[in-house]
């Protein structure tokens, strides 16, 4: 059974956006038959009474070619304290759209993902459905899209002593199923330099609902490059025993856009 909720932070950014309609000029049309994107980099070193490193990056593009859009994500992150790994994880994912009539569109997508601390040894889904663009001009981009489609993931059982180290993984057999998809991208610009940025993405199944939604504010310094801050949060419905199911990630990184 399919369990579909949206977290309070998305309806918060979006409550205002929904008022905004089509009074506003169109967005300019995107630049065709290239990749552009941007990608963005953030490193952490602390030494001292505690140690702790971290780092952090991701690459996203995307290419319009006439009525369709494909876009290409992959981003991940590595984290120590005190000698100790606290995080490692990358993800990637894939998307094309195709433009059915005026602001409606299909889509077909594809998502891995590998976390040594989430209790999942990996999570991979292909899916398929539609999508509508509500709010499309240079200040305010809204879409949201609704799919089925399958996964496959694999639990895992993780234990830590004391000081955070793990010194036990039990692998449990892997498993597919169907799931519904959903997912909202919200962008606003303040101003020119500086855009708020929204994305919601559920994927629910019979054994798990894998929920994940982040928020920044980037402000440019200059034509290529920016500052980004932002807040990630993951939520596993349905982790081993041994595992929290709720993954926060705040972070403060340099954008470069190409």
């Amino acid at each position: 059974m399919f369990n579909f909720r949206v977290p309070v932070t998305t309806l918060l950014i979006l409550s205002p956006a929904v008022s905004v309609w089509a009074g506003d000029a169109p967005a300019a049309p995107p630049p065709q038959g290239v990749w552009i994107g941007k990608g963005q980099f953030g490193f952490l070193d602390s030494h001292g009474n505690s140690d702790a490193e971290s780092i952090n990056g991701n690459v996203d593009m995307t290419r319009y070619d006439g009525t369709w859009k494909n876009e290409f994500y992959v981003g991940g992150l590595y984290g120590k304290s005190n000698g100790v790994v606290s995080a490692e994880r990358w993800e990637t994912r894939l998307q094309s759209n195709h433009t059915i009539s005026g602001d409606l569109f299909s889509f077909g997508a594809f998502r891995y993902e590998h976390d040594m601390f989430d209790g999942f040894q990996y999570q991979g889904s292909v899916s398929g459905g539609l999508g509508y663009k509500f709010l499309n001009t240079d200040d305010d981009k809204l879409s949201a899209q609704i799919g089925a489609g399958y996964r496959r993931l694999r639990p895992e059982d993780i234990y830590k002593d004391p000081d955070g180290l793990v010194y036990l993984r039990v692998v449990h057999d892997a498993m597919g199923e169907a799931i519904g998809t959903a997912s909202v991208d919200y962008s606003h610009a303040f101003t020119k330099t500086t855009i708020l940025t929204n994305k919601f993405l559920i994927e629910s199944g019979s054994s798990n609902t894998m929920l994940h939604d982040e928020i920044a504010l980037t402000v440019k310094m200059s034509e290529k490059l920016a500052l980004s801050v932002g807040y990630g949060v993951t939520k596993n419905s349905n982790p081993p025993p041994t595992i929290d199911k709720l993954d926060t990630v705040a972070h403060v990184n340099l954008v470069f856009s190409f």
